[in-house]
C-alpha cells in the first residue's frame, strides 16, 4: 500500500474512533450524573434556607424536572454547534474556563512529564547497565515503593514536610495570596508549581524506569551486542552505541501512553495543593453537581488522552517499524 493510501487509512480510523469514544465517554458520562444522588439545587445552596418560590426557580434554571433524555439530546445538539454551556458554578462558558483553567494544568503536567520521563530513563539506564549489583536492586526498591504509594499520600507528605515544617515552599495555590496579576513574577509561579510538580514526577518515574531497564537488558543479551562486545566495545560507549538508540523511542511511546495516569494525578495533586487547575475545577463540577462543566471537562480529558495515545501509535506505525516488527516475532 502506498505511504499516501497508509497514512489516509490511519488517520480515518483514528477520527472515527475519536468520534465513538467521544459519543460513548458524554453519553455514560451524563447518564451517571443525572442517575447520581446528588441534588444540584441543594449542592448549590448548601445550608442555606431558600423560600419554594426560589428552589423551584433553581430547579428551572437547572432543568431539575426535564427528562434525562430530552437534557442529553438538548446538551449534545449544543456541544455540535460549538457551545458547551455555562458553568453553573462559574457562572461563565464551560469553554473559558476550561481554557482558563488547562493553561496551569498544562504547565504542570509538562514539567511532570518531561522530568519524569527523562529521570526514569536515566534510571533505567543505570539499572540495566548494572544489573544483579546493588545499583539495580535499589532502583528496583525505589521505583516498586513508588509505583505502590497513593498519590495524595505522597502529596500531603511533601506539603507537610517542606510547606509545614521546613516552610521551604507555599502551601497551596499557584500565586501568592494578596498579590495582584500584575505584581506576580515568575519566582513566584515557580515556587508554587516546585512542590505538586515533583510530585507527579516522582510518581511518574517508576513505569518508564522498570520499561528502559527490562529493554535495556534485552538489547545487552542480543546477538548483536555480543558481537560488538566481542570486538571490543564495552562500557558506557557500548551502551551508549548500540542501547540508548534502541530503547529511546519506546521508552517515549511508553511516556505518551500514560497520559491517562497522567491526567488522573493531576486531578488529586491540584486538590491536595489547592491548585487552580483543570483538575480543581473537575472536583468542584462533580461536588456541586455541574453538569456542563463536567461533561466539558470529560470532553477535554478524553480528547487529551487520545492525543497521547495517538502520537505513540505515530512512533509505533510510522516512526520505528522496529517495535511493530519486534512484536511480530514474539
Amino acid at each position: 500500500m502506498p505511504d499516501t493510501e497508509k497514512i489516509a487509512s490511519f488517520a480515518g480510523k483514528k477520527v472515527i474512533r475519536l468520534v465513538s469514544l467521544l459519543v460513548v465517554v458524554c453519553f455514560v458520562s451524563f447518564m451517571l450524573i443525572q442517575y447520581s444522588p446528588i441534588d444540584p439545587v441543594r449542592a448549590y445552596i448548601g445550608e442555606m434556607t431558600v423560600s419554594p418560590e426560589h428552589k423551584a426557580k433553581l430547579e428551572e434554571y437547572w432543568g431539575v424536572n426535564t427528562p434525562p433524555q430530552e437534557k442529553f439530546l438538548n446538551w449534545a445538539g449544543n456541544i455540535l454547534k460549538g457551545d458547551f454551556g455555562t458553568s453553573l458554578i462559574y457562572r461563565m462558558p464551560v469553554a473559558d474556563v476550561i481554557k482558563e483553567r488547562s493553561m496551569a494544568s498544562f504547565v504542570l503536567m509538562a514539567i511532570s512529564w518531561l522530568f519524569s520521563g527523562v529521570l526514569g530513563f536515566i534510571l533505567g539506564i543505570v539499572a540495566g547497565m548494572n544489573k544483579g549489583t546493588w545499583v539495580d536492586r535499589a532502583i528496583k526498591t525505589y521505583c516498586y515503593v513508588l509505583a505502590a504509594t497513593p498519590t495524595f499520600w505522597l502529596a500531603l507528605v511533601l506539603l507537610m514536610i517542606f510547606s509545614v515544617s521546613l516552610g521551604w515552599f507555599p502551601i497551596g495555590l499557584s500565586v501568592p495570596i494578596g498579590v495582584t496579576a500584575d505584581n506576580v513574577t515568575f519566582f513566584d509561579r515557580i515556587q508554587h508549581l516546585i512542590l505538586p510538580a515533583l510530585t507527579l514526577s516522582l510518581l511518574g518515574v517508576a513505569q518508564i524506569a522498570m520499561f528502559t531497564r527490562e529493554k535495556l537488558n534485552e538489547v545487552l543479551s542480543s546477538d548483536y551486542v555480543l558481537f560488538a562486545k566481542a570486538r571490543g566495545e564495552k562500557g558506557l560507549d557500548l551502551v551508549l552505541r548500540h542501547g540508548i538508540r534502541n530503547v529511546a523511542l519506546p521508552a517515549i511511546t511508553l511516556q505518551f501512553l500514560g497520559f491517562s495516569e497522567l491526567f488522573g494525578g493531576t486531578v488529586l495533586v491540584e486538590q491536595v495543593f489547592s491548585y487552580p487547575g483543570i483538575g480543581q475545577a473537575a472536583v468542584a463540577a462533580g461536588l456541586r453537581s455541574d453538569v456542563p462543566l463536567l461533561l466539558g471537562i470529560v470532553i477535554f480529558s478524553a480528547i487529551f488522552v487520545f492525543c497521547g495515545n495517538l502520537i505513540a501509535d505515530i512512533i509505533y506505525e510510522f516512526v520505528d517499524p522496529r517495535i511493530k516488527q519486534q512484536e511480530a516475532t514474539v
